[in-house]
């Protein structure tokens, strides 16, 4: 999900990340070997319907700090035998709603995910792809753009997966990711199984 601004899964409507950053935003290759990881199926966890509790935190990078709860549901499904997802989400909250939805890629050759996201306020994909892995049952995701007139590295984390439960947060770094600030953290509980977009 993409999450900035609006959201993280709230901004993912144009603003991300940018800077100069060790973490590249774009897959690079992994040698092929029989010791190298498939995380074709990392993200099976989210397939079905939950319900979905968002924090939200405006103007994150100037001094905001009053957070935002919205309340709603997502249903994730697969396509391509599970090299692609498609995640539909509706929170309301705070005297506003946000319909949004998240494209999720898997590349064999990098065999790395590519996380986009859009609302259909915006009606379009928002800014470019985070791009990352799992990792010991956490995955980490990272994006270059921008999020209020700033150049900002976006960092998504999911962790805390149960087959029940998962934790995920977006955070923006101004500074190269020396520093993180958090603008988007969600909680979600599963309400029923997985299936294909079909």
């Amino acid at each position: 999900m993409r999450k900035i601004g609006l959201m993280c899964v709230g901004a993912m409507s144009g603003a991300m990340i940018a800077g100069s950053c060790s973490m590249p935003a774009k897959a690079e290759p992994v040698a092929q070997s029989a010791g190298v990881r498939d995380g074709q199926h990392d993200f099976d966890f989210e397939l079905g319907a939950w319900r979905f509790r968002v924090r939200r935190l405006p103007n994150a990078l100037s001094g905001g700090h009053q957070w935002v709860e919205l309340d709603g549901t997502t249903k994730t499904c697969r396509l391509w035998n599970g090299r692609s997802q498609i995640e539909q989400m509706e929170v309301s909250g705070g005297g506003r709603s946000i319909e949004g939805m998240t494209l999720r890629l898997y590349n064999p050759q990098s065999r790395q995910w590519s996380l986009y996201w859009a609302t259909s306020k915006g009606g379009m994909i928002g800014g470019p792809p985070n791009v990352g892995e799992f990792k010991n049952g956490v995955g980490e995701f990272y994006a270059d753009d921008t999020y209020e007139g700033r150049y900002v590295l976006i960092r998504f984390v999911w962790s805390r997966i149960t087959p029940t439960s998962a934790h995920f947060e977006q955070s923006l770094s101004a500074d190269g990711g020396r520093t993180w600030v958090a603008n988007w953290i969600t909680d979600q509980w599963r309400v029923a199984p997985g299936a294909n977009c079909d």
